[in-house]
């Protein structure tokens, strides 16, 4: 939407953009819902075709997040320098998510295993300060 164009090329591009957006939005239903059946019974996507429903998602929004930021955010009409100060932070936030969300699976796993090893029974020890290990007695110190 440059300065130079006139309302009614501006209100054209405005109605193109979201016949645009609506109609990718529709794509993405159609394709969510027939990925978890409910569209057509009895087909859910599973193994390699999940990967690709997610990453079809992921390509949609990533295409209607820069379709807006471009044009009506007026991004397409400005210098290179400004462009590149929107989209590197942006791209440390993709960044640190990915990170977090493997911090936290890395936190998760370590808290399984403490939770395994909580539940484990402990044998006492005999109360005459010896323990017989592979058939030696073994003397210890409390």
């Amino acid at each position: 939407m440059d300065a130079h164009m006139s309302y009614d090329d501006q209100k054209k591009l405005v109605v193109k953009g979201l016949k645009l957006l609506g109609a990718i939005t529709l794509i993405e239903v159609l394709i969510a819902l027939t990925a978890k059946g409910y569209l057509i019974p009895g087909v859910h996507f599973h193994g390699a075709l999940m990967y690709v429903y997610m990453a079809a998602m992921v390509g949609f929004s990533l295409y209607k997040a820069y379709f807006i930021v471009y044009n009506f955010m007026h991004m397409a009409h400005e210098v290179q320098g400004l462009r590149w100060s929107v989209l590197m932070p942006t791209l440390l936030l993709v960044w640190a998510v990915i990170a977090f969300f493997q911090e936290g699976s890395s936190w998760g796993k370590r808290r399984q295993q403490i939770q395994q090893k909580n539940t484990e029974k402990v044998e006492k020890a005999p109360a005459n300060g010896s323990l017989d290990y592979d058939g030696e007695t073994v003397k210890y110190l409390i």
